[in-house]
């Protein structure tokens, strides 16, 4: 009786915490790995040290399927990571050729603030993609994306979250950008603030609207050919959009930076037509049972990841008038680590979702892990993060010279540049990657869903490390006369 009462106690947490009836097709007799990790809890107590004979040991532990219920062969899953991920590569090359291009652009010059809002509106716009590419990538590996009302649903739901996160947090990031700016040039100007605002909430809205309807579409096609949409959808997300938001920015920044010298009104009533927006998009979120959970219990990782992502921005303000080329460079290594990582997360938490109840960690999993141990050798992440590394690796060094060669018109990285661009980005990954693993399975552990709490304070950590690793590299190269462009003729 006690067995039972717990089997149905266990079985209405997982309906609920997804918000979806999987369970009920399962079949009344056949509850499947739930009650095999009921089973464990009633078996074995908190205290109870674990069994030397049941620990599985590092070749058998990397053996276990990181996604999915058959595991992908090692090829399958670099195909499916590295076409999307050299495309995603692509717009982050274009995301740092626009910054270098309109850098010397008039407002960018007078309203030095825009520097700050790049990295956070470049990472605000990747975590509410990818977090929407995450949670509908776990839905369709669940099996949960089979019926069209139920689609149409959870997309227009997921949709309207994203437009309500957008607007909130472009205003907070704004303001941010104003606060900083205050500080360090020690004037105000209040015709900047509402530049900065109506640009902050144009960009996220209209990048962040574009790419969901991409992201759905790829999910879709992942689908329809049995590609895994973990390996396909969150890079596109985290990349693509760096090229589209940088450009909308700058562009708009641009355009009211010129309207404002003879009237407010424009960005007044932007502003205006997006906040009263605003409260039909949260009813519409309220209304869905796919998303009313997040718009309350989602912002702290979102709000979070924006000052994180602002200190980056912080750097990227400073760095770009003592470094020329930095700010070229900067959106490929940032985009770079939060492509890969985002993968690797996402894939943990689809398979946390098909093999684990939340709370319960899978068997012989640790939260926290050796570091060579979730990157090389020994857990079921190791054999994906290996991959990414070496993606990384080959990678960077393909967008390196890619954009060195348009920026400069010619090949001209030295050898010590490019040695010391590969450490910085190959470090910023290692580390991701490993706090990844423990973040996910924390995250897990505390009952949190990793779809909509990890992936933000990854992308932002990335975005942070990134700038900050960078700018250690060409401070590096300046130290010993190296710096980057300096065989350049004048």
């Amino acid at each position: 009786m006690a067995n039972s009462s717990l089997e149905m106690a266990v079985t209405k947490y997982w309906r609920s915490f997804h918000g979806y009836t999987a369970i009920d097709e399962i079949g009344n007799g056949d509850t499947g790995y739930i009650m095999a990790s009921v089973n464990n809890i009633d078996q074995k107590s908190p205290g109870d040290p674990p069994a030397s004979d049941k620990r599985l040991n590092d070749a058998d532990a990397e053996k276990q399927p990181l996604s999915g219920k058959k595991e992908e062969r090692w090829w399958n899953t670099l195909m499916q990571v590295a076409v999307p991920f050299f495309i995603a590569g692509c717009g982050t090359i274009g995301a740092g050729l626009v910054l270098g291009t309109v850098r010397n652009w008039e407002v960018f010059i007078e309203v030095s603030a825009i520097f700050v809002l790049v990295p956070s509106l470049s990472g605000l716009k990747g975590n509410l993609d990818m977090c929407l590419a995450s949670r509908l990538s776990t839905q369709a590996n669940l099996g949960n994306m089979n019926s069209p009302r139920e689609v149409i649903s959870m997309v227009v739901g997921n949709i309207s979250l994203v437009q309500v996160q957008a607007i909130v947090a472009a205003t907070i990031v704004a303001m941010f950008a104003i606060v900083v700016n205050t500080i360090t040039d020690r004037q105000f100007n209040g015709n900047y603030v509402l530049l900065l605002i109506a640009s902050a909430v144009f960009t996220a809205t209209t990048t962040c609207f574009i790419l969901d309807f991409v992201m759905v579409m790829v999910i879709f096609g992942s689908q329809k050919f049995k590609v895994n949409p973990d390996n396909v959808a969150t890079p596109l997300a985290a990349s693509i959009g760096d090229i589209v938001s940088n450009s909308v920015l700058a562009v708009t920044a641009n355009y009211m930076f010129e309207q404002i010298k003879t009237s407010l009104w424009q960005p007044i009533a932007l502003l205006c037509v997006y906040y009263c927006l605003l409260p039909l998009w949260v009813f519409i979120v309220w209304r869905n049972k796919y998303t009313k959970t997040v718009l309350t219990s989602g912002w702290t990782p979102v709000i979070s990841a924006l000052f994180i992502s602002g200190v980056g921005g912080i750097v990227l303000d400073k760095a770009v008038d003592s470094y020329p080329g930095y700010e070229v460079f900067q959106p490929i290594v940032n985009g770079i680590g939060g492509n890969l990582v985002c993968v690797q997360s996402s894939r943990m938490a689809t398979h946390l979702h098909q093999t684990a109840i939340p709370g319960i960690l899978p068997e012989n999993t640790r939260i926290i892990e050796w570091p060579w141990k979730t990157l090389f050798f020994g857990t079921s992440a190791a054999k994906v993060a290996r991959m990414l590394l070496v993606l990384a690796i080959f990678g960077q060094i393909i967008f390196m010279c890619v954009a060195d060669y348009i920026y400069q018109g010619f090949l001209s990285i030295q050898f010590a540049f490019g040695i010391t661009y590969i450490m910085c980005s190959l470090i910023q990954v290692m580390v991701l990657l490993y706090l990844a693993y423990i973040l996910i399975h924390f995250m897990w552990k505390k009952k949190k869903d990793p779809d909509n709490a990890a992936i933000p304070y990854l992308t932002a950590l990335g975005d942070l490390l990134g700038s900050v690793f960078l700018g250690m590299a060409f401070v590096i190269l300046a130290l010993f006369d190296m710096e980057y462009g300096n065989n350049v003729p004048g």
